[in-house]
Formats: structure tokens, sequence, C-alpha cells
């Protein structure tokens, strides 16, 4: 059976690659030269087809010629790039033209539909990584407090809000009061700019309502479409965290992928920060 795949920047496209290939399936990849990892040629892939993000006419029959009529789309592709100096082909700047807003769930569900058209079917993100998907409860040793629980359940308002408008995924919070929200920039340098704001507060004096320690939370958009955009984690968004003096993360279970499996809730241990996956709490 064979298996395109979309591949975009960090690790996911080759977690897929490896999980199609363990299936006995053969990929065929294309990579998106501004985004993918050139390791890709190395990954056991049949075929790696490099092409621009504004190349879908090459996508499409390159997977035609392919034989591929099931295609995954695996990695980030950061959301500046629709904005920069891509040069759409004919085919991308006729659907650019068709949208009514250039958010991802548009943009990226009006290729799905192309692909559609030409009797290639977008599917799951996920639907080879269903363990790497975050189970319902608290993830790691130490549960969060009741302020965490507090400065989560304000920051699932806000962040629902936003996620309905395909704005954004992520807030971060202390003491019920937004410090940072997720744009075009990424979760984490949402968190980032968000541990910058408190350093700056702290050192002008103006931090003393607020508590240093930050919460993060990252939800699914309400109508969340598997087949791209999937909320993902890894080890470096634990380090950004503790790097910004973020102590309490909390997920959507079932919805947020673990890039780094296992290895997440370790560094989340290590570092002694809480991982809360919906409202049901156990220990692990």
């Amino acid at each position: 059976m064979k298996l395109g795949l979309i591949a975009g920047n960090g690790r996911f496209p080759f977690l897929v690659l490896e999980a199609a290939k363990g299936r006995g399936m053969e990929v065929v990849v294309a990579a998106i030269k501004e985004e993918t990892f050139p390791e890709i040629e190395k990954a056991g892939a049949a075929a790696v087809h490099w092409m621009s993000l504004g190349e879908l006419s090459k996508l499409i029959d390159t997977f035609r010629r392919a034989g591929v009529e099931r295609v995954v789309m695996a990695g980030q592709v950061k959301h500046k790039q629709i904005f920069s100096s891509i040069r759409p082909d004919w085919r991308l700047a006729k659907l650019l033209l068709s949208l009514g807003s250039r958010n991802t769930d548009s943009l990226i569900g009006a290729v799905a539909k192309v692909l559609a058209d030409e009797g290639i079917t977008l599917i799951s993100s996920t639907e080879l990584l269903e363990p790497l998907l975050a189970k319902r409860g608290v993830l790691t040793r130490r549960r969060p407090s009741a302020q965490e629980r507090a400065d989560i359940a304000y920051g699932r308002d806000v962040a629902r809000h936003l996620a309905q408008y395909d704005i954004g995924q992520t807030v971060v919070v202390a003491r019920a009061a937004c410090v940072a929200v997720e744009a075009m920039e990424g979760t984490d340098a949402t968190i980032e700019r968000a541990g910058l704001i408190m350093e700056s507060l702290a050192h002008e004096g103006d931090a003393s309502t607020l508590s240093r320690d930050l919460v993060v939370v990252k939800v699914a958009k309400p109508n969340q479409d598997m087949r791209f955009d999937v909320p993902v984690i890894g080890v470096k968004t634990i380090e950004t965290m503790q790097r910004a003096n973020a102590t309490c993360l909390a997920v959507d279970p079932g919805k947020c992928l673990l890039i780094d499996g296992d290895a997440v809730i370790v560094a989340a241990n290590r570092a002694e920060i809480a991982i809360l996956s919906g409202d049901e709490e156990k220990k692990r």
C-alpha cells in the first residue's frame, strides 16, 4: 500500500514515516523546501520529492504519478510562511484568491478539497500515531496546585474563544491574568515572550500583584480537524517552559500529540512541571 507524506518541519514527519514503514507501507514524501529537515532523505522513504510551499500543482502531479491516493500531512508549516515571499503557482494563487480568510483552517481545508477533487484523500495526521496522543489525567508526578488549577480554568476559557477564530491555541496565564496569546509565532515563542514580559515587570517592580510562575494552556479548536494543525508538545516545549518559569501545562486529551512520547513526561518530572490532560486527575 502506498502512502503520501506532506512533510513540514520537526520530528513529526519522521515518526509518521517510521510508523508507516512498520506497517509495510511504501511512503512517497513531498518535502517542503522551506520547512522539511534534510535528514528526511535518509529516513527510508520510497521516494522524496522536494518542492516549494507554493507549488500545489507539482504536489498533486507528484502524488498522481506515484499512484498515491491517501496522504498524511505531518510537521509544522509556520503560519508566517503563508505570508512570506513564496511564489504561488497558478493553482495555489487561484485558491488563495477564493478564500475569505487566510487562517490555517480555511487555507489547508481548501488544499484538502483540491486534493480530494484530484482523487487524493487527506487522512488524519495522527492515524498512525495514536499511542502518542495525550491520555486523560495528570500525566506527571506532581499534580497542579489549587492556584494552577484556577489558572488552567481561566486559560482554557480564553484559549477556546481564541481557537474558534483560528487565531492560536495557546495562552500563558499568571494568577488569572493573561500574559501572552499565541498568534503566528507558535507555542514555544509565545511561552518565551510570556517569560520575558514577567521578567521585565519584575525589573520594573510591577509584578508584585502577580506570581512569577506561569501556567501554559494549549487547547484544540472546537471542531479540531485531525488531518492538520494538531496541537503538539515536545521536550523542547518543556525546556522552554522551564526557562520562562512556567510551572504547569494543560492540554486536551486525545487532541494533543506528545511528539517525544514519554520523554516529555520525564523532562517535565525532572523540571517539576505539572501536566494536566483534561479534567480527570489521575496519578501516573
